[in-house]
């Protein structure tokens, strides 16, 4: 009979456990409910109190996580955002390497004709020499023209007598022979001359090398007649006895050169 009470309490608190879990599970928002279990005086032979006196609803501890479920299916694209603000420029990058050498282009056209260059400066642009070893008993005039082709307008010529010249068997007598351009004496930068003087020369008859050089400006291009002339000198108005070249070459040297600086 004792077995029998035993297993019909043990039915019962089965039973009350069941519905407090129930009510437990309906009602998470309220505090616990504690309820008194009927207790068993016939247990354990002396009327001691049964399994559990009270009960009381205590969530258990949370399970284990699951396993990750399976991907999802690919959305569909996003709209397109507006475009942000321009970055700053970045650094300037490493040189690269030489690329490879590009195919010939096409021949371009003619260029238009450019202007004229200045002359060069070489002696030997544009020069002439005329020589000759007859001797002139010329006291005044013309004795030697030498004709020369000038290139460009912005020039000038440089000239120059070489050989021999004398007065003779006067006193205070005086000649000066002289170049001419065209008929007339150079202007700029002034008359290229030489003048003889002798204060006592009766019965002396010295003949001697003598040089006249010097530049003229201001001539213009084409065809210059260059000329060798004597005649009486401009202070001394007694005109000597004159005489040019003797034994030896007479030369006149024509040379065009670029103006000289200011």
């Amino acid at each position: 009979m004792m077995r029998s009470r035993v297993k019909k309490n043990t039915m019962l608190f089965v039973l009350i456990f069941s519905l407090t879990a129930g009510f437990c599970s309906a009602k998470d928002n309220k505090p616990p409910d504690t309820k008194r279990v009927q207790s068993c005086p016939s247990c354990n032979n002396g009327g001691q109190t049964g399994m559990w006196t009270y009960m009381t609803c205590i969530p258990g501890a949370p399970g284990a996580s699951g396993r990750d479920g399976a991907k999802g299916d690919l959305g569909s694209p996003g709209k397109t955002g507006t475009q942000g603000p321009r970055g700053a420029d970045g650094k300037k990058g490493a040189k690269g390497e030489p690329g490879i050498q590009g195919s010939a282009g096409q021949k371009g056209q003619r260029g238009a004709k450019g202007d004229s260059g200045t002359p060069r400066l070489a002696s030997h642009l544009n020069w002439k020499e005329c020589a000759w070893k007859k001797g002139y008993d010329t006291d005044s005039g013309l004795i030697y023209n030498c004709d020369f082709v000038k290139k460009y307008a912005d020039t000038s010529l440089h000239v120059y007598y070489a050989g021999v010249l004398r007065i003779y068997n006067c006193n205070g007598c005086c000649s000066r022979w002289y170049f001419t351009f065209n008929g007339a004496e150079c202007s700029s930068p002034g008359t290229i001359d030489g003048a003889f003087y002798m204060a006592t020369g009766r019965n002396h008859d010295l003949h001697r090398h003598r040089h006249i050089e010097g530049h003229c400006n201001n001539i213009q291009k084409g065809k210059v007649r260059v000329g060798f002339s004597v005649g009486k000198c401009v202070t001394v108005q007694k005109l000597a006895d004159a005489w040019t070249g003797w034994h030896s070459m007479n030369r006149i040297f024509i040379e065009e050169v670029p103006k000289a600086q200011q």
